[in-house]
């Protein structure tokens, strides 16, 4: 084989160009700090980064997905409390409203206040994120849910519930709708109401109520129907005699897993009518309340239905206090589940990180090392082409 000058000059211009690629990818190393930058560089190990690197894209996906639902859930939170202080000072207007003891226009004053509330009760259920959205609409969060009627005020939301995936196959619900949390409230004790006839001439107020064991509670309607001011019978809603006593005022008369306590004196004819609990809405219960509150005492029997309307609304409002903090523990609950998980994503995308640095992280010593040889190796080799590329026999000759 002729070895020509052409020949020596492609071979030692082909060695330059694989000096030069191998000193390119070790600069490229170094300034990213990889091992390698395309698959064909490692097959193997870059299959692996990337079979990690979507399972860490998944694992940030799910924190993300948690942080969103945790800040749904400290607006619901926030709102839920204040919603609880507000009913609470409701309350309070109630027991000052049913001390016997106002005039008129003191009334009127706790009536002004309790329409503030009503106000304030509106504005929390209509409470928006921080991208406007509106917290209680279920999945309409585009649509304000609740707007003041003269009953009470009208849900526009839905019932839909708004989750997060946190996690593989577990979702976290981030909100509750207004139509769970303000309208879905039972009304009297939870189990049962009562209620005093409207055609009522006595001084009869109801008092406490409650279920006297569960398992011997028959439910359903009743009335508790006076026969002369001190004596009564209980009738079921067939009309049939349950049972009978006599009555004082105080008294607690027991039927049927039940009992109602009354006081005042009942006039003969008098009736107070035992209900199961129905959902009502909260801001019904607040209407209620005014308008019995405005429509003031005035007299002996106006002083007896208003106090029994208050004592009406108190057992409401007692109930809408109980179902919000049931609410309020849910999503605490749910906070509590989302940081749990959180912190397992933590673990999870550092274990990842790590080992996606165990394969593609570059170890800087030694590529500086190679670095440095490489640099010299290909000095080296450009100075000798340079003091052979022109050397010719006739030189010699």
């Amino acid at each position: 084989m002729r070895v020509t000058q052409s020949l020596n000059q492609t071979q030692f211009l082909t060695a330059l160009d694989t000096l030069e690629s191998n000193l390119s990818q070790t600069q490229n190393q170094v300034s990213t700090g990889l091992a390698f930058t395309t698959p064909s560089q490692n097959p193997i190990a870059a299959g692996s980064v990337n079979n990690y690197d979507q399972v860490l894209a998944q694992s940030k996906q799910y924190t993300a997905n948690g942080n969103s639902a945790q800040t749904s859930l400290q607006t619901e939170g926030t709102a839920l409390t204040q919603l609880q202080n507000q009913l609470q000072s409701l309350r309070s207007l109630a027991l000052e409203a049913n001390s016997g003891i106002l005039t008129g226009e003191d009334l009127t004053g706790i009536a002004t206040q309790a329409t503030q509330i009503q106000n304030s009760l509106l504005s929390l259920a209509n409470t928006q994120d921080g991208n406007g959205q509106y917290i209680f609409s279920g999945f309409a969060t585009q649509t304000q849910p609740f707007a003041l009627t003269a009953g009470g005020a009208s849900y526009a939301g839905d019932q839909g519930q708004q989750q997060a995936q946190i996690a593989a196959g577990q979702t976290v619900a981030s909100g509750d709708s207004g139509d769970t949390v303000f309208n879905q409230i039972k009304t009297g004790n939870g189990s049962f109401s009562v209620a005093a006839n409207g055609g009522n001439t006595g001084t009869g107020i109801i008092g406490a109520s409650s279920v006297t064991g569960a398992a011997g509670y028959t439910g359903g309607n009743f009335s508790i129907a006076f026969t002369a001011p001190n004596t009564y019978n209980v009738l079921n809603a067939a009309n049939a005699v349950v049972a009978t006593g006599t009555y004082a005022s105080g008294q607690t008369i027991t039927y049927g897993g039940a009992q109602v306590t009354l006081t005042g004196q009942p006039a003969s004819g008098d009736s107070f009518n035992v209900a199961p609990s129905a959902n009502q809405s909260l801001f019904t219960t607040v209407q209620n309340l005014i308008t019995a509150i405005q429509g003031g005492a005035g007299s002996p029997s106006g002083q007896t239905n208003l106090n029994n309307a208050v004592a009406t609304a108190l057992n409401n409002i007692d109930q809408a206090i109980s179902h919000t903090s049931t609410v309020q523990a849910s999503v605490g609950g749910r906070l509590n589940t989302i940081t749990t998980q959180q912190s397992v994503d933590v673990s999870q995308q550092t274990q990842l990180q790590q080992s996606i640095s165990s394969l593609q992280g570059l170890d800087y010593a030694s590529a500086i090392t190679s670095l440095d040889s490489q640099n010299t190796t290909l000095s080296a080799a450009l100075q000798a082409y340079t003091q052979t590329q022109g050397l010719t026999l006739f030189k010699y000759l």
